[in-house]
């Protein structure tokens, strides 16, 4: 079976190394260009590139996947397959056409319920039981294409995006040579989507971090554990922004508007939401380390008291 494979995250990356384990034919790899770092000054490769790399395999990074140059070298290739796994760009039709079966998608939700860029947050926010991996057949729609197969797994109490999306990659690479074999083997039929069904989920930014108190108690939560690798959760008090690294749902329903302060004890900082209170058990000054609520009843009772 020879493949090329479409990737760029981390995810991605285990789901890669998985397929050449097994013995896959991947004589080239697409990811996303480079990335400046932070600071500007070094550029940064995706962790499909690196982990390509590692293995031996060809990578390109086309800025432009119409280019010539690069659909040349896509051509050549006489692939089965074109493996996509959080690629991060829209593939064109013509590469959609090139394998000899089909483009494959592996997208973590269970389609058609959370098409789009966030699936893993939104099952966490939704509060869902269970969720999985789809292999989908690609189209020029946004993850609408045939499901060649779907796999699930519960949802644990507690459970973040990045606890989740590992459980969710190790799934997929588990089940991927096997859904490849069979279309391959003409054993697997492909079932369309319920397009009334479908549900769609946006693009996380920066702002959804911030905790917006009339919420009730548990939608905090489950933001705080969607957003936990990012954009993270902060809250602002008296001008500074205060990002929270570990809270908890708290029974004092006093009767304050949502985002008061209530109290800090060495357990934790309390704040009214819009139906109980949360209690903040780790948190970040501006430009400080990470301190429990301990450190800061020690240190900055007065900042929230006063």
């Amino acid at each position: 079976m020879k493949i090329i494979f479409a990737g760029s995250p981390r995810p991605s990356a285990e789901i890669l190394k998985r397929l050449h384990s097994e013995g896959v034919d991947i004589p080239l790899v697409i990811t996303q260009p480079d990335k400046k770092s932070k600071r500007g000054l070094l550029k940064n490769s995706s962790e499909v590139c690196v982990e390509a790399q590692s293995l031996g395999i060809e990578v390109v990074k086309p800025d432009d996947l119409k280019n010539i140059n690069f659909k040349n070298k896509v051509k050549a290739i006489n692939a089965d397959f074109i493996v996509v796994s959080a690629y991060g760009k829209i593939l064109p039709q013509w590469l959609l056409e090139h394998p000899k079966n089909s483009c494959i998608n592996i997208h973590f939700s269970l389609l058609p319920k959370y098409r789009g860029a966030s699936p893993i947050q939104s099952s966490i926010l939704n509060g869902d039981k269970t969720t999985g991996v789809s292999f989908m057949k690609m189209n020029e729609k946004m993850d609408e294409g045939d499901i060649a197969k779907v796999v699930s797994i519960k949802i644990e109490d507690g459970e973040d995006k990045q606890s989740l999306e590992e459980k969710l990659s190790e799934l997929a690479a588990n089940n991927l040579f096997d859904v490849l074999s069979l279309i391959k083997d003409k054993k697997l039929k492909y079932t369309k989507q319920d397009n009334e069904q479908a549900s769609y989920c946006k693009k996380i930014i920066k702002g959804d971090g911030q905790i917006n108190f009339a919420d009730s108690s548990k939608q905090i939560i489950a933001k705080f554990y969607a957003y936990k690798e990012w954009p993270g959760s902060y809250f602002l008090f008296k001008n500074k922004v205060i990002k929270v690294h570990g809270m908890a749902e708290s029974g004092d329903a006093s009767d304050c508007p949502p985002g008061s302060f209530i109290k800090i004890n060495k357990g934790g900082i309390t704040f009214k939401t819009g139906d109980t209170s949360i209690v903040i058990t780790y948190l970040q000054f501006p430009n400080k380390n990470i301190i429990s609520s301990r450190d800061a009843f020690n240190s900055y009772q007065d900042f929230f008291i006063k």
